[in-house]
């Protein structure tokens, strides 16, 4: 009898921890279905446009500031449903990491948290009424409005850029680039005879961290998950180009690490053209400034980033870069209650090293800062406490750049260092920062698995594409 009641206390108990783990890995909305006020009749509304990291961040930082408070809502307005976690994008082109994971839900975290969130595209701003307009003639009013509408590629003019290349703007693109990779592969299984060399030649033009990895985890794509299931192509004749504008690659770190990235891309027999300038892409060619030429049809390109072309249509400020002018507060100039944060604003760098007047670069971990010091200035604001906004005084904490599972390079406050503990690093560090505890534990079981099982690589075409 006493061995059955220490088996079914035992059991009770696990039972018990395994509800409270649920409890808290599932946390309860803020508000019920039934009792959750409708945005429009909250007292103050703040409206966020944008999901990225500036705007998730900066909606959430409120939520979490007006927990014992019901006079403020918050309502997020973004083009897509999830927010992207670009640290890991690349990772998509090799199958290293599933989109599943990248793709945060933002809809749910939202909701939890308090907010409100609408799935629409912002199509302009009603100054006078303090309305902004979305696809559907729909309507919503705002007291603080946050446009944190990100960037796009930069094409510097260059010829075929946007029409032969492929691009690097989200998830889907990653997904695009690792399926013309398959798609090349399949072709050249069936070719007979000489295959042209640009059918297996891959050029990433832009050697800065999205560019270098976009590279490597071409590189990890074509000899790691590929070789294997084209026994009949030589992966050692795909031939993988990064070509950088500036007289070396990761231009932002410290020439000891972009060394160690440089050793590691040749090892993998990348072929690294710094000092170089693409001047025209064709369909099947990319012109270097100089007459040299490579033969490829598959370009990929990284080189640039501009504030999103939406805000030229919002009657805003926008400086010569096409980003909404702010000050250190954040506050959009000649606007007020209008505050932009992200790649789409030119906010002033007021450290005291910045003397060459460029604005805080359009970084991921910029957004997150900018985020949380506007969620602070928007409440002071609604408050009347003027005395207490903060201005924004950008601090950068590093950066981490992995080339391939198994190597990285990173500087974080000042530390420098690079390998396999860099890489171990890496993959700790953003692992804890996604927001999803779904997407947390189906990462790490598939990097433990990964280190036994080399990914199952598909293309998964669409009716349309037979």
């Amino acid at each position: 009898m006493g061995r059955l009641l220490k088996g079914g206390l035992a059991l009770g108990g696990t039972v018990v921890a395994l509800g409270a783990l649920k409890r808290m890995l599932n946390p309860q909305p803020r508000y019920a279905p039934w009792e959750k006020p409708g945005y429009e009749k909250f007292e103050n509304k703040v409206l966020v446009v944008g999901g990225g990291f500036g705007g998730f961040t900066a909606a959430k930082e409120i939520t979490e500031r007006i927990k014992d408070r019901e006079d403020v809502g918050v309502l997020v307005v973004a083009k897509d449903n999830f927010f992207t976690f670009w640290p890991m994008v690349a990772g998509i082109v090799s199958s290293d990491i599933e989109t599943r994971n990248v793709a945060q839900p933002l809809r749910r975290a939202l909701i939890t948290a308090g907010a409100s969130f609408r799935r629409a595209k912002l199509n302009g701003i009603d100054h006078e009424n303090k309305k902004i307009n979305v696809d559907g003639g729909l309507e919503f009013p705002y007291d603080q409005l946050i446009i944190s509408l990100g960037g796009q590629p930069n094409f510097f003019g260059i010829p075929g850029v946007e029409e032969h290349a492929l691009h690097m703007r989200g998830i889907e693109d990653a997904e695009r680039i690792r399926n013309r990779v398959i798609e090349r592969f399949e072709e050249v299984s069936l070719m007979r005879g000489e295959i042209p060399e640009s059918k297996l030649t891959f050029v990433v033009i832009g050697g800065g961290a999205t560019g270098v990895e976009v590279a490597s985890e071409l590189h990890l794509l074509v000899h790691e998950a590929l070789a294997p299931d084209y026994p009949n192509i030589d992966p050692h004749r795909v031939r993988i180009y990064l070509i950088e504008g500036l007289d070396n690659i990761l231009p932002e770190l410290d020439p000891v690490l972009k060394r160690a990235a440089r050793t590691r891309l040749v090892n993998q027999r990348i072929e690294v053209k710094t000092n170089t300038l693409a001047e025209e892409i064709s369909a099947n060619c990319v012109r270097l400034k100089g007459g040299e030429e490579i033969a490829s049809e598959n370009v990929i390109w990284t080189a640039g980033n501009r504030p999103n072309a939406a805000i030229s249509e919002l009657d805003l400020p926008i400086d010569e870069r096409n980003g909404i002018k702010v000050d250190s507060y954040l506050r959009v100039q000649d606007r007020p209650g209008i505050w932009a944060i992200g790649d789409c604003a030119a906010i002033p760098d007021i450290r005291q090293e910045s003397e060459n007047g460029r604005g805080v670069p359009p970084t991921a971990q910029a957004a997150v800062q900018e985020g949380k010091v506007v969620a602070k200035n928007v409440l002071a604001t609604i408050d009347g406490r003027q005395e207490d906004l903060e201005e924004f005084e950008y601090r950068p904490m590093g950066q981490l750049v992995e080339l391939g599972s198994d190597f990285a390079v990173n500087e974080v406050m000042g530390v420098r260092f690079s390998g396999r503990l860099a890489a171990i690093f890496w993959r700790l560090t953003y692992l804890t920062r996604l927001n999803s505890p779904q997407s947390k534990a189906q990462q790490a079981a598939d990097w433990v698995l990964g280190t036994f099982l080399r990914p199952a690589v598909t293309q998964v075409r669409g009716t349309s594409e037979e």
